[in-house]
């Protein structure tokens, strides 16, 4: 498999083939971080339910990509050619609109797959663009590699639609928060719709991964406001809140507030 390089064309970034030279010291890298994921599938949620010598085969199958902070690595309208999972670092969807606006939509953590039509049957573009926002590594699948993994493992189908269905929820707490009238009701919305999407219950309430910034760009609101409302329901015990995570407690509070 050959490896990229990223590069500027027609004012956006692209990647290119290197020469194969290029390749040299990778191999070590990427036998260390197949063993390591292999060992503890619950990193990754498109191999949930893939047992360990499965998983081996999946990963071994894709190759590692260390990729700079604002690097473009789809476009909106490029062919789904490649399915990516980020091991570290954070990217984030964006959209161009038609009078050259760019629209930040989704963030992504490790862990996070992006580039998931490359799993549809029939040859498609991607929606959205997906831009580096921390120095991240990513495995990179070619569509050919990865559809005909799917087609001999469909438990990697069947997670690529849980996560799928995990982005539309995010899209529903977003739209939400646009018919919301304050910025403390869009952010209200946007918790307790994420918390019954995607967050994971406890006796205490329900997990979110999610920081303030995710938050603020969700509800569209400044950073400033989505940190004064959190600390401010944070005060009044209807959620708690650590680096990266929230604990929802009393949504209702939210809402009512």
């Amino acid at each position: 498999m050959s490896s990229w390089n990223k590069c500027e064309l027609e004012s956006r970034n692209c990647f290119v083939e290197e020469p194969p030279h290029a390749r040299a010291g990778s191999d070590r890298a990427s036998r260390l971080i197949v063993a390591s994921l292999a060992a503890d599938p619950g990193r990754i949620r498109l191999l949930d339910g893939l047992s360990r010598e499965e998983r081996i085969v999946v990963l071994g199958a894709a190759t590692t990509r260390q990729l700079s902070r604002h690097t473009v690595v789809t476009n909106q309208q490029e062919r789904a050619n490649h399915l990516f999972l980020l091991l570290k670092g954070s990217a984030r969807y964006f959209f161009i609109a038609p009078d050259g606006q760019k629209i930040y939509l989704l963030w992504l953590g490790s862990g996070e797959i992006f580039g998931g039509a490359t799993l549809l049957p029939e040859p498609s573009l991607f929606l959205v663009g997906t831009e580096i926002v921390k120095d991240s590594c990513v495995l990179v699948w070619q569509r050919n590699t990865i559809r005909t993994l799917a087609a001999q493992y469909p438990k990697l189908l069947e997670n690529g639609l849980t996560i799928a269905n995990d982005y539309l929820t995010w899209y529903l707490a977003s739209h939400l928060s646009l018919v919301c009238h304050t910025a403390r009701q869009r952010l209200a919305h946007v918790l307790v719709s994420l918390s019954s999407g995607i967050g994971r219950k406890r006796p205490e309430g329900v997990d979110l991964e999610i920081t303030n910034e995710q938050l603020a760009n969700t509800a569209n609101i400044t950073l400033f406001t989505a940190s004064r409302l959190m600390s401010e329901w944070q005060r009044s015990g209807a959620l708690a809140k650590t680096r990266g995570k929230v604990l929802l407690r009393h949504p209702e509070q939210l809402l009512s507030s």
